[in-house]
C-alpha cells in the first residue's frame, strides 16, 4: 500500500512541485544528492577525495525512452570524465552507469555502444566504469553487455544483488582475476520466485556471496551500511588475507559519513556513491518506492551522521 502511494507520488508533477519547494526538501537533497550540475558533482568529489575517500559518480536519470535521451546521457558522462581528469580527480573517482539510461529498454545494442564510448572515455581519463544493476528482468542483458565490454575494458565493474536467488552462482562466475564486483543487498521490489523476501534471508545470502567473492581472485566491492555486514567484511578480509588494495567498502553519499571516515582511518578503501543531476526527485522517490522501509532509513540518516 505504501509503495503504491509513493509510486503514485513519483508520477505526480503537483506532488513534485510541493516536495521541491518544501523547506525540508533542500536539506534532504543537499544531504543525499551532490547537486544538479556537473560542477556540483566535481565539488562533492573534490571534498570526498580530500577526506581520503574514493568516489563513484552516477548521473541521475533512468527513464530513457528515445535515442536522443540516451545520447544526452552518454555525452554527460563523457563531459564528466573529461572534467574529472582535468581536475586531477582520477583515478580516485570513477563513474557508475545504468544501462537503462543508455537505451537498454528499447535498443540493447545502442546501450552497449553508448556504454563502450563511456568506457573508452574513462580509460582515457585514467579511471573506469561500473555498470549498475537494476531489476531482475535486466540482469542477463546487463551481464551480457558487461562481458562484451570487458573484452576491451577488463576493469569494467559489475554489480550483483544479494537478494536475487541466482546471485551466488553469478558471484562464482565473476570472482575471477581482475574482476571488479560490487555486492549490494538489492532495492527493487521482486517476486518471491526470483528473490529472497525477508531481511534475514537477504543478509544470509549477502554473507554467502561475500565469502565467495572474498575467497576468489577478483576485487570485491562491499556496498552496505549495515554494521553487522561491515564487521563481517572486516573479519573476512583478515581471514582471506586481503590487504587494503584487495577490496573496498562502498556507501551512499550522505549515509553514515562518520563510519566512512572510521573505515578510512582503519586503512580501508571506502568509495562513496555520489548521485547528481536534475532528476533528484525521481531518484529519491524511486529509492523509497523500491523499498518503503527506506523512508525510515533516510529519516535516521538525516538525524544522525554516524
Amino acid at each position: 500500500m505504501l509503495r503504491s502511494v509513493i509510486l503514485a507520488a513519483s508520477r505526480s508533477s503537483r506532488v513534485e512541485r510541493l516536495v521541491a519547494t518544501a523547506p525540508f526538501s533542500r536539506d534532504v537533497v543537499r544531504r543525499f544528492v551532490a547537486g544538479a550540475k556537473t560542477d556540483d558533482a566535481l565539488r562533492a568529489t573534490r571534498e570526498l577525495v580530500d577526506d581520503g575517500l574514493a568516489v563513484t559518480l552516477d548521473h541521475l536519470g533512468e527513464d530513457t525512452v528515445t535515442p536522443d535521451q540516451a545520447s544526452a546521457t552518454r555525452d554527460e558522462y563523457l563531459t564528466l570524465l573529461r572534467m574529472l581528469a582535468d581536475a586531477g580527480l582520477t583515478p580516485a573517482a570513477e563513474v557508475s552507469v545504468k544501462l537503462s539510461a543508455l537505451g537498454q529498454a528499447f535498443d540493447e545494442q545502442l546501450a552497449c555502444d553508448n556504454a563502450r564510448a563511456i568506457c573508452a572515455a574513462a580509460d582515457a581519463a585514467g579511471t573506469t566504469v561500473t555498470l549498475d544493476m537494476e531489476d531482475h528482468t535486466t540482469t542477463d542483458s546487463t551481464l551480457d553487455i558487461l562481458a562484451k565490454l570487458r573484452k576491451d575494458f577488463p576493469s569494467t565493474g559489475a554489480v550483483l544483488q544479494a537478494y536475487l536467488r541466482r546471485t551466488e552462482s553469478d558471484c562464482r562466475e565473476l570472482a575471477s582475476a581482475g574482476s571488479r564486483v560490487r555486492l549490494c543487498k538489492g532495492a527493487y521490489k521482486e517476486p518471491e520466485s526470483v528473490a529472497h523476501q525477508s531481511a534475514r534471508e537477504v543478509d544470509k545470502s549477502y554473507v554467502r556471496c561475500l565469502n565467495i567473492l572474498m575467497s576468489g581472485d577478483g576485487y570485491p566491492m562491499l556496498a552496505t551500511h549495515d554494521p553487522r555486514l561491515i564487521a563481517i567484511g572486516e573479519d573476512r578480509a583478515r581471514w582471506f588475507d586481503r590487504g587494503p588494495d584487495g577490496f573496498e567498502f562502498q556507501m551512499l553519499y550522505g549515509i553514515r559519513p562518520e563510519e566512512q571516515a572510521r573505515l578510512v582511518g582503519e586503512g580501508y578503501t571506502v568509495r562513496t556513491y555520489v548521485p547528481y543531476g536534475d532528476d533528484w526527485y525521481g531518484y529519491l522517490m524511486r529509492r523509497l518506492a523500491e523499498r518503503p522501509a527506506n523512508l525510515a532509513f533516510f529519516g535516521r540518516a538525516l538525524a544522525s551522521r554516524k
